[in-house]
């Protein structure tokens, strides 16, 4: 489905905790963000396995206490026997993974990775060339209709101010997308998060930004994420989206 080998160097992916080595897994929870109301969830559903897409374990740790709230989730899991898989961006990455989930609401057009990739790496990323220019207007409605937002932050370039002014050219990453997309030639980078003075550089280079905040470029790849697994053979596996994930993060 997503293979390790696709992901970042720096990433950790793969299986993160592994608290039994035996055992049928009946019952699949798939979340974004592993938190303590999620793993709540994963335990009164008495689940098997939960796919966090984040991984729960990522910078080194010294102490894995009580005291410590992703430490709390470890050690549930733990207790309660539930092994924590995190695909991240071997998912982000795969082909007909989150990226190209994110591109699919664009509009119809030729894509490929951001960057040149290695021979049967898909690459990071995706450059999406549209078959018919749009206007800045067009695109963010139809990013919001996509994913399901009734609002997004947009940096425009002086050019995408001018009337008549289309967009044909995107580069896109899932969450925090700016050091892919960094540099590169676009009318528009796409990503849920980066930084202030990248998005000066890039509206200084003519490239307008679009920003949804980071787990909502994520989180609605979910339902197709379950369709691809019960497709690829776990078709008699329950697989639940988490109901307590959420982003943190609210416009008010």
């Amino acid at each position: 489905m997503s293979p390790l080998e696709f992901a970042g160097d720096w990433d950790n992916v793969g299986l993160v905790l592994e608290p039994r080595t035996t055992g049928k897994v009946s019952h699949i929870l798939l979340t974004i963000d592993l938190t303590e109301a999620v793993m709540a969830e994963a335990v009164r559903l008495k689940v098997d396995l939960v796919v966090a897409y984040h991984p729960p374990l990522f910078a080194p740790q010294k102490r894995i206490t009580q005291a410590d709230a992703k430490s709390r989730v470890l050690l549930e899991a733990a207790r309660r026997g539930i092994p924590i898989y995190a695909p991240h961006t071997a998912l982000d990455n795969v082909d007909g993974g989150i990226n190209d989930w994110l591109a699919d609401g664009l509009g119809a057009g030729a894509r490929g990775p951001v960057a040149p990739s290695e021979p049967g790496h898909p690459g990071v990323g995706r450059r999406l060339q549209l078959e018919k220019a749009i206007s800045l207007v067009t695109l963010q409605r139809r990013i919001r209709t996509h994913l399901g937002l009734q609002r997004i932050r947009v940096a425009r370039a002086d050019r995408h101010r001018q009337s008549g002014s289309k967009v044909r050219t995107i580069h896109l990453c899932a969450g925090a997308g700016g050091s892919v997309l960094a540099g590169t030639q676009a009318d528009v980078y796409l990503t849920g998060e980066m930084r202030h003075h990248d998005v000066l550089a890039a509206n200084e280079a003519g490239t307008s930004v679009i920003l949804c905040e980071h787990t909502n470029t994520e989180r609605g790849y979910l339902p197709f994420y379950r369709k691809r697994l019960q497709a690829a053979g776990l078709k008699g596996v329950k697989i639940s989206i988490a109901k307590a994930d959420r982003d943190p993060l609210e416009i008010v």
